[in-house]
């Protein structure tokens, strides 16, 4: 087959005819400094189940040197082809594997990633492999369930540290040759190699001694906060072997943040790389750490679910995602001495929000998605896959019971360990210690797709007392072009009343669980109750599904929505109102007036930060036009006045300052910008630090206040890697043509620039107030994307169709011009998918621009 895809019944045959015993890989990375290409040499030792079958062997390279089977040399011109090198005769029983390659760095955050850093002018590199691109480094089958152990030999240049699955060797003349692995899949194995700093101790408990090692470039030594790192970390260990009942699985365990990662994290199997925008540079608020401390937990918990048992097809990529999510939140929340016990708030502010929005798009699929080849699985990275699953993992504990559930997961473990499963593995375990049939529950939940709405349905008599009280249930249409029909679900859920104290709070004063089918449900324990002031469905979060508020309690909640006590039922209710908003169910600037009434009292600064990132939005594209600029001008004031009145040196204080930053447009406004950036200006408490100052700058740039001078000079005083990112932002941001044409080169047509790099200069371009100096680049966008997306890998040519289809040009023209592309260009599968969703933000913002528009 050509190019680099990979059908599910191509890798079904292969496992059929196959098991793979060991890989030996032997490489020569004494060039790295320089860059260039390195020597690869594989060695794997397979079984197959027939004499004479014919397979093949990944491999992406620019050469391929030896090709020996069986003893035998091949004719590698005519074996290598397309990414595959073909497997003839094959003997039934052993075969033996060599293959001598030359294969390339990359500054694409793929197979291995090449970066030099700025500070020091040293190479640091490492491996990227999920999904397909282990083969970008050695020959393999490179699909997960053809798993094998891995031993690795690598030379590199002296002084370098070399980490990979294995514990780390003392190298002999600069060559590191590592113990094998146990049995993994090929996308879970890793290597980094460069002059890292390094940080170790141990998790130890009960006899149990675990070697942790935690890395960065030198670069960003002196703010690694390792000790912070290492809480989180063996936080993680107390509670997943407990709730698992089975031991960590590797030999040690060492995180390495490493530059220009396209992701958040990768779970190697005991090498866990980490984006290292997580070693933070300058302040940050709570939320900052918050998220960090989740993904430190997602990775840990994958070293079980993930990289012990594995998927056996990317179908059931969303349960290693899923349940890593699900279970990392947990561990926020529940386990003892954790600094976020309020991780479901976040979980509902923001994880579910974005699955909210992709379970709306024309792309949305059942969370189980049928997932046919590699280009599938590559756009499938969604929100489906990690949030919504992850919502419904909540609902599976609900409805199954806490204890049953990890019960069920620790009979999994025991009865899979290092081998491959399907959801049946799964959900047979959890039958098992349930008692309950899951079968129904996995048909309605896991594979269909849509969302539901739960609305109360209320009738009280003239004291106000409940006569009746159901829970109703839509299954709005799915979008035009969603595959499926839309399905009335089975939720359990809770429902709480509030009612406001004699201090103005509103405090829950009645719970009920219940489980809830059908289009009605109804509620007899809540008949003959007082009516409260709010009453809200899926209270505690249980479920997935929107909720909407009647009448009287969305009264109570405008004028009182800081008021809750607790801070999941204020993240509820903004989740609605924000829901409804994008719906075009509630007008923006009545949204606005909404938050601008509540956020005073939002304690939650990761609740803060969302509002603040809704309300941008919803300006940007959701606002009328005619009275955008109005909204605008409330909103900056706002930000303003919140920045002057925060707690000096407080988290919020710091989110006000960026909210102000973001929106900063009268002279007034960016003379306060320039005088708290050039330091003749100061707010008590607020640290303009490095990080600050960059968002200050950007602002500037893109209001025509800076240029290249004042860019190149803040340049100068962070000459670093982050430095260098946030000068192409701005440089790509200032309100010129010129400045617009040459990001739009650097980025569509030279393609030369590495993946983090890319991806700051297109979020400088795009700027929502320069809409018309934009609009000649809808015509450019669709006569270049498809070659993009066919000259490009995967990462940098999504970041292009995604991050430059036209989104600010929110009008019927885009609409039409989308689909007369889509149907003359005929593009693939993945990449029709991702415009299709850009062109679905297009329609959303129509719609609730019409309804802002009419509330006026």
């Amino acid at each position: 087959m050509p190019g680099t895809n990979l059908t599910r019944e191509e890798a079904q045959a292969r496992a059929r005819l196959l098991t793979v015993d060991s890989y030996e890989i032997d490489l020569d990375l004494t060039g790295a400094q320089e860059g260039g290409t390195y020597r690869s040499v594989t060695t794997v030792r397979f079984d197959s189940a027939e004499h004479g079958a014919e397979t093949f062997i990944d491999l992406v390279a620019p050469a391929v040197h030896e090709v020996v089977l069986n003893g035998h040399p091949q004719d590698v011109a005519a074996v290598f082809r397309d990414s595959r090198i073909a497997l003839r005769h094959l003997h039934e029983g052993p075969n033996e594997l060599t293959v001598v390659a030359d294969c390339e760095y990359t500054n694409t955050g793929e197979g291995l990633h090449r970066f030099v850093d700025p500070v020091d002018q040293q190479t640091y590199l490492y491996t990227q492999f999920e999904v397909p691109d282990a083969r970008r480094v050695f020959a393999n089958f490179e699909q997960p369930d053809l798993k094998a152990t891995f031993r690795f030999t690598v030379k590199a240049p002296e002084g370098w540290t070399v980490v990979s699955n294995s514990p780390t060797p003392e190298p002999k003349d600069n060559v590191w040759h590592f113990e094998p692995t146990p049995r993994i899949s090929t996308y879970i194995t890793a290597l980094i190699v460069g002059p890292y700093h390094s940080v170790h101790s141990s998790y130890e408990k009960d006899g149990q001694s675990v070697p942790l090692g935690i890395y960065c470039r030198p670069s960003l030594a002196e703010f690694l906060d390792a000790d912070a790192v290492f809480e989180v970390t063996r936080q993680g260990f107390d509670w997943f072997q407990e709730k698992f009942d089975y031991a960590y699985p590797f030999a040690k365990y060492d995180q390495l943040f490493v530059p220009e990662f396209n992701a958040g994290a990768m779970e190697n199997a005991g090498a866990v790389t980490i984006r290292d925008q997580y070693v933070f540079r300058s302040k940050v608020t709570d939320a900052a750490y918050e998220t960090r401390a989740e993904t430190i937990l997602h990775e840990l918990a994958h070293m079980w679910f993930g990289d012990l048992v594995t998927m056996e097809w990317w179908n059931d990529l969303w349960l290693n995602e899923s349940f890593a999510t699900y279970t990392s939140i947990a561990c926020q929340a529940y386990a003892p001495g954790s600094k976020w016990p309020q991780a479901w708030t976040t979980f509902a502010n923001s994880m579910k929000t974005w699955a909210y929005r992709q379970d709306q798009l024309p792309s949305t699929h059942p969370i189980m998605a049928e997932i046919n080849d590699l280009d599938d699985v590559l756009v499938n990275f969604d929100g489906i896959t990690y949030a919504k699953g992850a919502s419904v993992l909540k609902q599976l504990v609900a409805y199954v019971g806490t204890d049953e559930f990890f019960r069920g997961v620790q009979a999994y473990f025991k009865r899979h360990a290092f081998g491959n499963t399907r959801l049946t593995d799964l959900l047979s375990a959890l039958e098992e210690t349930s008692g309950r049939d899951l079968k129904t529950w996995s048909r309605a939940w896991l594979e269909t797709a849509g969302i539901n709405v739960l609305r109360p349905v209320i009738d009280t008599d003239a004291a106000g007392t409940i006569t009746s009280f159901a829970v109703k249930q839509e299954a709005p249409a799915l979008p035009p072009g969603a595959k499926g029909e839309p399905v009335l679900r089975p939720h359990r859920i809770a429902i709480g009343f509030y009612d406001l104290d004699g201090a103005g709070r509103l405090v829950r004063t009645v719970r009920v669980e219940l489980d809830v089918d059908g289009e009605f449900t109804a509620v007899r324990e809540l008949v003959g109750k007082h009516r409260p002031a709010v009453v809200l469905l899926n209270d505690d979060d249980l479920t997935y599904a929107k909720v909407r508020l009647d009448e009287e309690s969305l009264r109570t909640v405008t004028e009182h929505l800081g008021d809750f006590t607790d801070s999941l039922p204020r993240a509820l209710c903004w989740a609605s109102a924000w829901d409804m908003t994008r719906d075009g169910e509630l007008p923006t600037r009545d949204y606005l007036s909404l938050v601008l009434s509540g956020i005073g009292k939002e304690s939650d600064i990761g609740v803060v930060q969302s509002l603040h990132r809704q309300v941008k939005l919803a300006l940007d594209l959701y606002a009328a036009p005619e009275w955008r600029e109005t909204g605008l001008t409330q909103w900056t004031d706002a930000t303003l006045a919140h920045l002057r009145s925060s707690e000096a040196g407080s988290d919020h204080q710091l989110a006000w300052a960026r909210a102000f930053a973001a929106t900063a447009r009268t002279p007034q406004q960016l003379d306060l910008l320039q005088a708290l950036l050039e330091g003749r200006d100061s707010i008590e408490g607020l640290a303009v630090d490095t990080e600050l100052r960059w968002a200050f700058l950007e602002r500037l740039a893109a209001t025509g206040v800076y240029d290249e001078e004042e860019i190149a000079a803040e340049l100068a005083r962070d000459r670093t890697a982050a430095g260098e990112r946030h000068a192409a932002t701005a440089r790509a941001a200032r309100p010129t043509p010129e400045a617009k044409a040459e990001a739009w080169e650097s980025v569509v047509e030279s393609g030369a620039l590495p993946n983090a790099v890319q991806e700051a200069v297109i979020g400088g371009f795009v700027q929502t107030d320069q809409r018309e100096l934009l609009a000649p680049y809808t015509e450019k966008y669709f006569a270049a994307v498809k070659g993009v997306w066919e000259s490009r890998s995967h990462e940098v040519a999504q970041q292009i169709a995604v991050g430059l289809y036209p989104a600010l040009q929110v009008s019927a023209e885009t609409l039409d011009a989308t689909d007369a592309w889509l149907d003359s260009a005929a593009p693939n599968a993945a990449l029709r998918r991702l415009v299709l969703e850009s062109r679905a933000g297009v329609e959303r913002a129509l719609k609730a621009r019409a309804a802002d528009a009419a509330a006026s």
